[in-house]
């Protein structure tokens, strides 16, 4: 059964909803909604879209957010420390293209520019980091900015 070809429209919730999770607030939701559906147009393919979701992303979120102050002593260490914030915004994007957007590890692939078998090791391995907290909502570490789950409602 062939698949039908979803359209920038189509994706919007997806889009939406994995911008929610990647920056952990409404704010942040809504400026990187905003910033990738400026660089797409109607005809834009799917997997277009979320590569270019993930560089709206990188470009507003990542880069620029190193906790190292920049100082002489430091600079050597910033690449590094830019590589290892994409490399788990990386990690929690692909879990949430699986889970929200439905993709195949394939798909994913395409999408990050990783191997098909390192994007299932990360779906593998990313699930349990995501469940026990050492990702954060917002690809920075642990998150104050996510809204508590009332078990009890």
């Amino acid at each position: 059964m062939a698949s039908k070809k979803r359209t920038p429209n189509d994706l919007i919730d997806d889009i939406y909803n994995l911008a929610y999770w990647m920056t952990g607030s409404r704010e942040g939701a809504n400026h990187l909604v905003f910033r990738t559906y400026l660089n797409v147009t109607p005809e834009t393919p799917a997997i277009e879209i979320f590569k270019t979701f993930r560089n709206c992303y990188q470009e507003s979120f990542v880069n620029g957010k190193i906790s190292c102050i920049p100082q002489p002593s430091c600079k050597p260490m910033e690449h590094l420390g830019e590589e290892l914030v994409k490399q788990e915004a990386d990690v929690k994007l692909t879990i949430l293209l699986k889970e929200i957007a439905g993709l195949t590890p394939e798909t994913i692939s395409k999408i990050i520019g990783k191997p098909t078998e390192i994007i299932k090791s990360r779906l593998s391995s990313g699930r349990s980091l995501l469940a026990g907290g050492t990702l954060s909502s917002n690809g920075h570490g642990k998150s104050e900015n996510v809204p508590e789950v009332d078990e009890e409602s």
